[in-house]
């Protein structure tokens, strides 16, 4: 495998990557390409489906170009997206719609199923509805959009648009299906009854073949190569949800396993080799025989400090290096028992899309380095939140990986650490989320003969963060108060939510 490299393909809601990698896991090149977001109407975000392969051409091709190496060299792809929101081609395999996983247009519905078929649907797919959740948004479609339901041919998944481009096969595996609530749980299977509880009985065709994720799903084809610099005839393995990606490529693997991601998303999973049946765990996803992660999670990560940057930081003219003052303004002071909090619902919360963003405590002496300290603080309670569930769940959690891109700051995984009250891991890998679909890859080749052995062979742990005893008590405190606000003003957040005309 010496000099043999693996490309792995990373579908972002915002950007597409194409990273190179060798055989240790070493990363040889990058190259990103943003895309377009569009908000037709609040609580609606979507993407032009046809952008993502122009993109993921545009990527790829940066990449090689980066890297300077011949395309002969690259032995496999391995595919990697986000899950759930909604992307459907039409009958003709031509580009038809794209709404990102960040869409809660569906949230009345979502409740409205899961106040009615809640129980049913999570007896099969271990996942209650909620308002961005594959399923429900093609219901969503058929009671509002009749002529564009109508007109859909294949659903699948942001990485598998890649995918179909690059051979010509409609297919999709199992981590992304499940964690959309479309599979049987524990047998990984299509299921019609399933699709008759969400009102989607006449979809079952446009499900695609149904792969595991380390499956060959075709070969490169000459028109790819052509317009991305690849080399016709390269496997193209069908890769996995990002979340089940970024914790292979950050060095998580077996029962017991935690990986957090400080994304836009709040990730919070752990490996187990059943799936936790516990109705208050947001869902419950399999990536492969006897390999089940249970995940409690939300809209309420490192968004919120893009918000933030965007919104306050970038205008006030500081461009230059505007996470670098965040982080300098952060670290100016440690957060004292009285100081303000924040809950990170900018895009709703765990409990529902009715949820806001806000700030509370704040006085009259307390500065921008206090505002920031208290969002960065938000965003780890939330987490703790879902790490709490998680166990009170049943999961036994030995180790915590962090990553994504909050793990570039050096004071968000120390908070981390001191509000879980347990040392977490930085894995050495920048781009998770690429190297988990490349791990998809060696393994689908047959160069390692299961991802446990690939995780070890290719990736590495950066630093371990130890939990400061010092400040248990006071962080302790304040998640205590916090999550009391958060159940206080659960009800204002739902009247304010319902005013919005």
């Amino acid at each position: 495998m010496q000099g043999d490299l693996i490309l792995g393909i990373d579908i972002g809601n915002t950007v597409v990557k194409a990273v190179l990698f060798d055989a240790t896991g070493r990363q040889v090149a990058r190259h990103g390409v943003d895309g377009t977001t569009i908000k037709p109407a609040p609580g609606m975000v979507e993407r032009p489906v046809a952008e993502l392969w122009r993109n993921a051409c545009a990527a790829i091709s940066g990449c090689l170009a980066s890297a300077g190496v011949a395309a002969e060299r690259i032995v496999a792809i391995g595919l990697a997206g986000h899950g759930n929101g909604l992307y459907l081609l039409d009958k003709q395999g031509a580009p038809l719609l794209g709404i990102q996983s960040l869409d809660s247009r569906a949230a009345q519905l979502a409740t409205d199923l899961a106040a009615t078929r809640g129980a049913a649907l999570y007896d099969i797919c271990l996942q209650q509805p909620w308002p961005s959740q594959t399923p429900v948004l093609l219901a969503w479609l058929k009671a509002n959009q009749p002529e564009t339901y109508s007109r859909a041919g294949t659903l699948c998944f942001a990485k598998d648009i890649i995918g179909m481009h690059l051979t010509g096969a409609r297919a999709t595996e199992v981590s992304d299906m499940s964690g959309a609530g479309l599979l049987r749980l524990p047998e990984t299977q299509y299921d019609a009854e399933l699709m008759a509880i969400y009102g989607l009985d006449d979809a079952m065709d446009l499900l695609p073949r149904l792969c595991q994720p380390t499956d060959t799903v075709g070969l490169v084809t000459s028109e790819a190569a052509k317009v991305t610099g690849l080399r016709p005839g390269i496997p193209v393995i069908a890769g996995y949800f990002d979340v089940i990606a970024s914790a292979l490529g950050s060095g998580a693997i077996g029962a017991g396993a935690a990986s957090i991601v400080l994304g836009s998303w709040s990730i919070n999973q752990v490996f187990t080799n059943r799936p936790l049946h516990d109705p208050r765990v947001f869902m419950a996803t399999a990536f492969g025989p006897g390999q089940y992660s249970s995940m409690d999670n939300s809209a309420t990560s490192a968004a919120n400090l893009e918000w933030y940057v965007r919104s306050f930081i970038e205008r006030g003219g500081h461009h230059d290096d505007p996470f670098g003052l965040v982080n300098r303004l952060v670290g100016q002071g440690a957060v004292a028992p009285d100081d303000p909090m924040f809950h990170p619902f900018l895009y709703g919360g765990r409990d529902g899309a009715h949820q806001r963003g806000g700030f509370f405590g704040l006085a009259g002496w307390h500065d921008e380095g206090h505002v920031l300290r208290a969002l960065f603080e938000g965003v780890c309670f939330e987490h703790r939140r879902h790490i709490d569930t998680l166990r009170s769940a049943g999961a036994t959690i030995t180790t915590v990986i962090l990553s994504g891109g909050g793990t570039r700051s050096a004071i968000w995984p120390q908070m981390m650490a001191d509000i879980l009250g347990m040392p977490v891991t930085l894995g050495q890998a920048e781009e998770t989320g690429a190297l988990g679909g490349a791990i998809a890859a060696v393994v689908g080749i047959g160069r390692f003969a299961t991802e446990a052995e690939a995780v070890l062979a290719m990736t590495s742990v950066r630093a371990q963060v130890l939990p400061d005893p010092s400040s248990k008590a006071v962080f302790d405190r304040r998640f205590s108060l916090w999550a009391r606000l958060a159940s206080a003003l659960d009800p204002y957040w739902e009247e304010l939510s319902g005013m919005r005309l």
